[in-house]
């Protein structure tokens, strides 16, 4: 069976996982401690980083990569379009949400209140939890912006895109740091996408020391009503 040594919450771990659930491909979850510079892992990725996959006698590491390594062997149900502008839109908005997003909002809110109580690397930085909260409103906007004229955020199909954004919200919400009613398309996309079967295994994950929110579980939480007891946006 493949493989995939990953952190439960990392935005970048569930992307691949979602890819590898909506092409139904079983694979081995191994929940992997990178901030202890494991001599095995650093054997499997010399950058210390997760997600790795062992597919097919590869090891691989980089989620965008891995993705496009799964899309290229298994192209059923396929997660890019078949024209060069559409593939073109797809990796720009992974690489807005894996890199943009992630060094503005994810960052700044999971990591400093997640990974720095595991890593146990200190304490979180307001500043930095304050700007990561004013700059997730801007995304919220974009996203807003984009879904007005398109059906999925890349286009008229479900595509990469929308899991790697789906991917950084989750790990989020997780953690109750989303203002769902900001944006009721964003809100609205989201409901959509987290009721996928491929979302279902993000529901048992458990990070100890972090209880998720009452909403994280409830598959069509957010269809149709507003949502309450989200941390606020200042």
């Amino acid at each position: 069976m493949h493989r995939l040594y990953h952190v439960p919450l990392s935005p970048f771990c569930r992307k691949v996982r979602l890819v590898l659930a909506e092409k139904k491909i079983e694979v081995e979850l191994v929940e992997e401690r990178y901030w202890e510079a494991d001599t095995d892992f650093l054997r499997r990725n010399p950058a210390g980083k997760v997600p790795v996959l062992k597919m097919d006698g590869l090891t691989l590491a980089e989620s965008t990569p891995i993705c496009e390594f799964i899309e290229e062997k298994h192209p059923t149900p396929p997660l890019f379009p078949s024209d060069p502008e559409g593939r073109y839109e797809v990796r720009r908005l992974v690489a807005w949400f894996d890199d943009k997003f992630h060094n503005e909002v994810t960052s700044k809110l999971l990591y400093e209140r997640v990974n720095k109580k595991i890593e146990k690397t200190g304490y979180p930085d307001s500043s930095n939890v304050k700007a990561g909260a004013k700059a997730i409103k801007f995304h919220l906007d974009y996203m807003s912006w984009l879904l007005d004229q398109r059906r999925w955020l890349a286009g008229p199909s479900l595509t990469l895109a929308d899991f790697a954004a789906a991917a950084h919200f989750s790990a989020l919400d997780y953690i109750s740091d989303v203002d769902w009613n900001r944006t009721p398309n964003v809100r609205e996309w989201y409901a959509t996408i987290n009721s996928r079967a491929s979302f279902r295994s993000f529901m048992a994950d458990n990070v100890p020391g972090f209880t998720a929110p009452a909403h994280y579980a409830d598959l069509d939480f957010l269809r149709g009503r507003r949502l309450g007891g989200v941390s606020p946006q200042t």
